[in-house]
């Protein structure tokens, strides 16, 4: 295998060039860090082979922009957490989307139950489009934080390769985010529903 960047520049080359053992040459020595963001991310082993595919696809499209060899392994890790984080996203749009379904064909009866279901459907609908006006930071954070099993800090702050220190603080910062979205207005509690009131 080769080892020195004048080795991986002319990897590189051969591979841009049009050389298909240079593509396999480069897939095989850098899939165990696309595999790592894998394990990281605990995803399933038919996800983790759709962000192996993605990744090395975007490597080609990529590879012409990336003239400097040690900064391959880095640009490969980022956009398999990136592919890793919208597989999450993915699996979780389609879980509401399933959620959703099941909502709109089991509508009980009662009048006031449908209109309640059709409200909760609007504001399931509303804070999807807020979620997707805020940063790629904030998405990638609030994604992991509302998993089914959450994960500890501190496997989050590896995933996302930022302090322990400073996730509750971004949370917080982006949960406002998401509560100040306008889309979500017509959903904010009244002052006087907040203290109790009822108009």
């Amino acid at each position: 295998m080769l080892t020195s960047q004048a080795d991986v520049r002319d990897l590189v080359a051969a591979a841009l060039g049009g050389d298909q053992g240079a593509w396999r040459d480069i897939v095989d020595r850098y899939s165990p860090i696309v595999w790592a963001a894998c394990r990281a991310f605990r995803l399933a082993d038919p996800d983790a082979a759709d962000v192996a595919q993605t990744v090395f696809l975007r490597l080609v499209e990529h590879l012409p922009a990336i003239h400097e060899p040690a900064a391959l392994p880095g640009w490969i890790r980022t956009t398999a957490r990136r592919e890793c984080l919208r597989a999450i996203e993915d699996r979780n749009r389609q879980a509401l989307s399933r959620f959703d379904d099941l909502a709109t064909t089991q509508l009980p009866p009662d009048p006031r139950s449908v209109d309640e279901a059709l409200l909760a459907g609007e504001r399931n609908a509303a804070l999807r489009d807020a979620f997707a006006t805020l940063s790629t930071e904030c998405q990638d954070l609030l994604a992991l934080l509302m998993r089914d099993k959450p994960l500890p800090y501190k496997q989050i702050s590896a995933m996302l390769d930022r302090p322990i220190g400073s996730i509750g603080p971004t949370r917080l910062r982006c949960l406002n985010a998401l509560r100040s979205a306008p889309v979500l207005a017509p959903w904010a509690p009244t002052a006087a529903c907040a203290e109790g009131h009822t108009p």
